[in-house]
């Protein structure tokens, strides 16, 4: 049985984040009935690629619509439709959530459901910019030319529907045991910047200044792309260990002898970066990819190959795992599909079918109704557990226990504490918690650590000591999920494997988080989120044209993948919630970003066209790109037709170039698109980057300003959605965060606390968790 096979969803989505919300649903079983207008069905029919001619020939709707039904009904048979509904997931204000109080009604727009309607029309390429990552895309960038679009088309897309689908699956499981619909807001802009609460949330208390400029979101170091004999390799180096192993590497040539051992932590100096690159590109020039990065990894250097499309369908690893499924489509024929990013053991994710021809499932789907009621699914293995605090939320009652360091996984565990779970975090005072070290010497106030775990709770417990372990067991048995992202074999080392958790609590659920998952030929290797970014095939896509990969921001990665391990406990908790049985939730953090490109690599298997670095071109919008401003300021704008493009020249006041031969009709201004986007650039060059997106916008153009990271922290839209909070502070009393993205009508959890003291909560535990057995008493450490 898959994981969501007892839901109803009713996808009237026309977007494509909407319609990657309900592919995420669908790919684990959920019934997902696409609503489409009458006469020419979903946008996304008309996007390119188009494969073939026709509603059929988009390889985008063949990627975003795999095991859905497509119907085509007027409002009488939709409001019959949506009475049978557990979801509804759709693209902005609808009266329908009134009518039917007893649904999730999931809204993704742009800037939110509380923006204005000149927003409406906001690309993708908008939102990325306004969310600060576009400002920031590549690393290291050259002054001189502009800032650049994430990797592929629909980056924002594609993360506001994975946050999507986690509020939906959440609300679904409150529903279970209260009967309540719910009403979800997503923004794809404050889904983005949350994903940036590691950066922002030190730039937003002042305790790290930033000083609006792009190398905000950089780190130090010599982290870079190279060419080799056959593409190119990343290297990511931060540390002494990682230094250490970069001399042997290279045999200990003499132009070494320059850098003392502990230069990535005290002085690290552009002269000195720039030497070390030049050194380090003569020796891995003439060397393969895959050689280089082998004979790297086995020294503990973190140097990866960049793959491009055609290399990940061609990966071992991927292969062993089953990343990819063939996929017989009757209009483009076979190809290479991304299926998901994260193994579940019990219930795994297939695609069963093709995208739909255009209403070729409405009799049918209508048949069904008028024949048999739905059957609502009910709880088999109801285990609501008493927080400490009752907050709140879908998820108020579940009990997740944190193995987890740095960023992906703790994320993951913010994200599920912000839906209302309990969340502790397990650590110890001799062996703190990784981020508690970063930005200062006192564990409790280190400014990484503060801003990825509000709402979390802390014990300290040593698990090296069989007390200790044997506390740590106990507390796993009243609990639900067991959450790490540990080297592989540390958990099972442990004593901590699936197998041996599910002898502590048989319908455990245990969600792993690793660079290539558990298993597979390269699971051995190490790496951070920019190494995670090159494996995956984004970095490819993001440099310009004819140019060399350059990839997105080196920040950008490992919050994506503490989302999906977050949707995935979702999935398998409801899982759980229906069935009673637990299982092994396996995320590769590889896997996660390839599937942010998913309709990349589909185009890739279904054309055999190489992908590559194109700037910020689009193949269906032009223009489409950021071009300067006053102050050293972008903006970014995107056209869809020749309408627009007459806005956008009388805003500009040039009503005269929307008539210029080369650029009346979209063919011809893509034909011409260098002369154009050099043209708009002297047009904008002069203009506050801010005023002119605000004109724009009224005109009726997909504007926004690329926005800075103090932009991003003034910015009032996000203020207004409580994207940013205050909570509690041990010292300060209150602190800023980033908190959740979404916006909840009926029963949102509340945020209230900030990150914990390390041991904070170890009486709690100890005391009202675990009763206090009296073998755990030497564990309270006078908490």
């Amino acid at each position: 049985m898959s994981a969501l096979t007892a839901f109803r969803v009713v996808e009237l989505a026309e977007s494509v984040a909407g319609e990657y919300c309900g592919k995420l649903l669908a790919d684990f079983g959920a019934e997902v009935i696409k609503v489409e207008s009458p006469g020419c069905g979903s946008p996304t029919r008309a996007m390119a690629p188009r494969v073939r001619e026709g509603p059929d020939g988009s390889a985008v709707f063949a990627y975003l619509n795999t095991n859905k039904q497509s119907v085509v009904l007027d409002a009488s048979r939709l409001h019959e439709l949506i009475d049978t509904a557990d979801a509804v997931i759709h693209d902005g204000a609808t009266t329908l959530a009134g009518r039917h109080p007893d649904a999730v009604f999931c809204s993704i727009t742009p800037f939110g459901q509380g923006a204005g309607p000149e927003y409406a029309n906001a690309k993708s390429i908008n939102v990325f910019h306004a969310s600060g990552w576009g400002y920031h895309t590549p690393s290291h960038p050259d002054a001189g030319k502009p800032p650049l679009r994430g990797p592929g088309r629909f980056l924002a897309d594609y993360e506001a529907g994975l946050e999507a689908a986690l509020c939906v699956t959440a609300a679904l499981f409150g529903r279970l045991h209260t009967g309540r619909g719910e009403c979800i807001d997503i923004s794809e802009q404050a889904v983005l910047v949350s994903r940036a609460d590691c950066v922002l949330g030190r730039f937003i208390t002042g305790e790290v200044p930033a000083s609006g400029t792009r190398d905000d979101y950089d780190q130090q170091g010599p982290a870079s792309f190279f060419a080799c004999a056959d593409g190119f390799v990343y290297l990511y180096m931060t540390s002494r260990a990682h230094w250490l192993g970069v001399k042997t590497l290279l045999g200990q040539p003499d132009w070494l002898e320059a850098f003392d051992d502990d230069w990535l932590e005290f002085s690290v100096t552009p002269e000195k970066v720039a030497a070390f690159r030049q050194g380090f590109a003569g020796w891995v020039r003439g060397l393969p990819k895959e050689t280089a990065a082998d004979a790297a990894q086995r020294l503990g250097v973190p140097l990866v190959p960049v793959n491009d499309a055609a290399d990940l369908h061609a990966s071992s690893q991927y292969r062993h795992r089953g990343f990819f499924q063939t996929v017989a489509h009757p209009v483009l024929g076979e190809a290479a599909y991304p299926t998901v990013p994260y193994a579940l053991s019990a219930s795994p994710a297939t695609i069963t079918s093709a995208a739909p021809s255009f209403g070729q499932h409405t009799d049918q789907v209508m048949h069904r109704l008028r024949a048999a009621a739905q059957t609502a699914p009910t709880v088999r293995s109801p285990q609501l557990k008493p927080p400490k605090r009752p907050r709140g939320g879908p998820l108020q009652g579940v009990r997740v226990v944190e193995l987890t360091k740095v960023w992906a996984g703790p994320y993951a565990g913010k994200l599920l504490a912000l839906l209302g779970a309990e969340v502790i975090k397990v650590e110890t005072a001799a062996l703190p918690e990784e981020m508690r070290a970063y930005g200062g010497t006192d564990v409790n106030h280190a400014p990484f650590f503060l801003s990825i775990n509000p709402e979390i709770l802390s014990v300290d417990l040593d698990i090296k000591s069989a007390v200790g372990m044997a506390g740590l067991r106990d507390l796993i048995a009243r609990s639900d999920v067991v959450l790490n992202n540990l080297r592989p074999g540390a958990m099972e080392r442990q004593g901590l494997g699936y197998r041996q958790l599910t002898e502590i609590k048989p319908d455990i659920i245990s969600v792993s988080i690793k660079m290539w998952g558990n298993d597979g030929p390269l699971g051995h290797q190490t790496g951070y989120a920019p190494c995670f970014a090159a494996l995956a095939g984004l970095a490819p896509l993001v440099g310009y044209p004819g140019g060399s990969p350059l990839g997105t921001s080196m920040r950008y990665g490992d919050s994506t993948v503490g989302a999906a391990a977050a949707y995935a406990a979702v999935v398998a908790l409801l899982h759980r919630e229906i069935t009673g049985a637990g299982q092994f939730v396996d995320v590769s953090a590889v896997e996660t970003l390839s599937s942010m490109i998913g309709d990349c690599l589909v185009e890739q298997s279904l054309t055999g066209r190489r992908l590559g670095p194109d700037g910020n071109n689009h193949p269906d919008l032009c223009p489409h790109g950021c071009y300067p401003c006053a102050n050293e300021s972008w903006v970014s704008l995107a056209i869809s037709d020749d309408s627009e493009w007459q806005r956008l020249c009388r805003a500009l006041d040039v009503p005269a170039l929307a008539h210029d031969p080369r650029y009346v009709a979209a063919d011809d201004r893509r034909a011409h698109v260098d002369a154009l986007d050099a043209d708009l650039a002297r047009l904008t060059r002069s203009h506050d980057a801010e005023d002119l997106a605000r004109r724009l916008r009224a005109a009726g153009v997909a504007a926004a300003k690329s926005a800075t990271a103090l932009d991003v922290i003034a910015d009032q839209q996000l203020w207004e959605r409580g994207l940013y909070r205050f909570v509690s502070d041990h010292r300060e009393g209150q602190r800023p965060i980033v908190g959740a993205s979404w916006r909840m009508t009926r029963g949102p959890a509340r945020v209230e606390r900030g990150a914990p003291d390390l041991g904070e909560d170890t009486g709690y535990v100890l005391h009202e968790i675990l009763g206090a057995a009296p073998t755990l008493g030497g564990l309270w450490r006078g908490h």
